[in-house]
């Protein structure tokens, strides 16, 4: 299942970053784990999260995530695991852990950009991404 979930992250690279997207059209952080969920069947068809502001508020992100997920710890980060991280202060994002190519850990998500050019990415899950790390989740049934 942990595979399936990073090969099916992969498929949506490239998708344009939209805030509260849910279509290959434009996705947004939730919406990229939201729709690869969906596409495995982790969570109901119709299931989404909505509402939720552009801007960090502290709490919103992570209380939705630990309703639906189970938080685990740092050192137990595995391909297919989702993790939230830190712009500046406050959790603000998240994405699908992967497996680098090179070796280690990456991150597939969704990435704005002030151009407005962000899409769905992967890079290495490496020190400077792991200095924003704010918490991580299993998937249901992961």
């Amino acid at each position: 299942m942990r595979q399936d979930i990073v090969a099916q992250a992969r498929e949506w690279i490239g998708v344009p970053f939209v805030h509260q997207g849910r279509t290959r059209l434009g996705v947004d952080c939730v919406g990229l784990l939201l729709c690869v969920c969906r596409e495995l069947g982790v969570v109901e068809p119709d299931f989404d999260v909505t509402g939720y502001p552009r801007q960090p508020d502290g709490t919103t992100l992570l209380e939705i995530c630990g309703r639906y997920m189970t938080r685990i710890g740092r050192e137990d980060l595995q391909p297919g695991d989702a993790i939230v991280l830190r712009f500046e202060r406050l959790p603000q994002h998240m994405g699908i852990v992967g497996d680098y190519r090179h070796g280690g850990l990456s991150i597939i998500h969704a990435l704005g950009s002030p151009d407005g050019k962000g899409r769905v990415i992967e890079h290495h899950l490496n020190t400077s991404t792991m200095a924003r790390f704010v918490a991580a989740y299993a998937l249901p049934g992961v």
